[in-house]
């Protein structure tokens, strides 16, 4: 049988990082509407909620896409993996676009699920030095996990220790662990619990890169072989029928 053709294996993959991403926020978002719905007087009791259920959902997504794209849905850990050589310039350059496409319109479905209007740009303003902090922290701790647990051969309880890290993340970070720009820019697009103001978005942004380079130094000093299992973050998945590509290779 003869080999899938890289143009194919990268659409694969970029509609598995589409899905998984609107599923992320349609989780993310909807689990925080219906939170607040079910548990109106109790803001620890709707965090718990939207914890749990985002904890779980985003260890489905990883199960269900993950073999294909690697299940990211996020560009820091895109990012991360390119500069390990884990995916190819021309896998980052579709996989950014379908990560934020799909966030958006996991977005819209969540609003649409529960009778709101399709898109209702947030007005909760999350602008303090601690919740910039929370996020520089969350994102840093995510990125580490993620290829601690590569380069220690734990791939197969990667969706596992994903999901139940995000899901303390929500409850040790002051800013409930957003870890993730995709999420922020999908999260303005609904005035709810799950929402963010576009005010705040920069800010989350930065300081999101910003763990996420941290962790990529602290990484290369922790696992100077991290290149060689770098292709196969989040979890092991298809190829584009050409070698990962290592830092310092230049791509034809």
């Amino acid at each position: 049988m003869s080999r899938p053709q890289a143009s194919t294996v990268l659409g694969r993959q970029a509609l598995a990082e589409f899905l998984g991403s609107a599923g992320l926020v349609t989780v993310v978002i909807g689990s925080g509407i219906a939170a607040q719905r079910l548990s109106p007087d109790d803001v620890g009791l709707q965090l718990l909620e939207s914890a749990l259920a985002t904890g779980a959902g985003l260890v489905a997504l990883i199960l269900a896409f993950g073999p294909v794209s690697g299940g990211h849905f996020n560009p820091v850990v895109t990012l991360a993996d390119r500069f390990f050589g884990g995916v190819t310039n021309h896998q980052v350059a579709v996989y950014l676009p379908a990560q934020l496409a799909g966030g958006v319109v996991g977005a819209v479905v969540a609003n649409l699920m529960f009778d709101l209007p399709a898109v209702s740009i947030s007005g909760t303003e999350r602008s303090a030095g601690g919740l910039w902090l929370s996020e520089a922290m969350a994102t840093f701790g995510l990125v580490v996990l993620i290829f601690a647990l590569v380069r220690a051969g734990g791939s197969a309880r990667a969706p596992f220790a994903v999901g139940a890290y995000i899901t303390g993340a929500y409850w040790w970070s002051s800013s409930t662990s957003f870890a993730n720009p995709m999420i922020d820019l999908a999260r303005t697009l609904s005035d709810t619990f799950a929402g963010i103001a576009p005010s705040s978005v920069p800010m989350f942004l930065l300081m999101q890169l910003a763990g996420g380079a941290a962790a990529v130094v602290v990484v290369s000093l922790l696992h100077p072989e991290a290149a060689i299992t770098a292709d196969e973050v989040v979890v092991p998945h298809a190829g584009t029928g050409t070698p990962a590509h290592r830092p310092g290779q230049e791509e034809s």
